[in-house]
């Protein structure tokens, strides 16, 4: 009995076992999401580090002014008699504002995407240039910095404006005061040519006296004549 159940065992042991069939949907893993992209930070390139630098130096500049003597000097009393506590309220303001400001610029930055914009410039200025040279265009001059430029241009440029409005404002004065003299010439002229004509009135009127006083002359030596003779005959008894 043993030698056949041995001989049966046997027998089961070499039959390929059979695993059981898993259904197909089970076999394959389901597909996991695609992992959201991480952002990468862009490294800022000349321009954008300037514009960086410009931004914290402008910070820095602007948080300077809460300085320890402008904070007590607001704060005399505290200042005097607790300028430990004074100070650290001091440091924490500026602190404070010193990181919500970076906070906000490196927000804004961000939303505007502002260093890959001047990348792209950068990149775009760099493409031209390297064309410009290919091409063989000659640069022209670069112009005299400002601070290089003599004193009298400096002045010159600086009083231009000032004395192109002083200059506008003398022409219209000048403009006025040659109509007004126009006008008064025309008056003066007006008022000689009344005064020769009155002049050639008077002269007319001298030559008639004249012309009556030469007649008036005969008249009067018959007169004085006829009176003469008039008194001789009275006088003779």
């Amino acid at each position: 009995m043993s030698t056949e159940a041995e001989a049966a065992r046997a027998a089961q042991d070499q039959q390929p076992q059979q695993q059981p069939q898993i259904p197909q949907q089970s076999q394959q893993a389901p597909a996991s999401p695609p992992l959201p992209a991480r952002h990468t930070p862009l490294t800022p390139g000349l321009r954008a580090s300037r514009f960086q630098d410009l931004l914290s130096s402008s910070l820095s500049h602007a948080l300077g002014k809460i300085s320890w003597d402008n904070f007590a000097s607001c704060y005399p009393t505290v200042a005097a008699q607790a300028p430990g506590v004074l100070k650290a309220v001091q440091k924490q303001m500026v602190d404070r504002l010193g990181a919500l400001c970076k906070k906000e610029f490196d927000s804004v930055l961000q939303s505007r995407n502002v260093v890959a914009k001047l990348n792209e410039l950068e990149s775009l200025v760099s493409e031209a240039e390297q064309r410009r040279d290919e091409a063989g265009v000659v640069e022209a001059e670069a112009p005299i910095p400002p601070h290089m430029l003599p004193a009298d241009q400096i002045l010159a440029a600086h009083l231009a404006p000032h004395l192109a409005q002083q200059q506008s404002q003398l022409n219209a004065k000048l403009q006025t005061v040659q109509a007004h003299n126009a006008k008064l010439f025309d008056d003066i002229q007006k008022q000689r040519a009344e005064m020769l004509s009155l002049m050639g009135l008077l002269h007319k009127v001298f030559e008639d006296i004249d012309g009556a006083n030469g007649q008036m002359d005969d008249v009067v030596d018959d007169l004085a004549e006829e009176t003469r003779m008039v008194e001789a005959e009275m006088v003779r008894p």
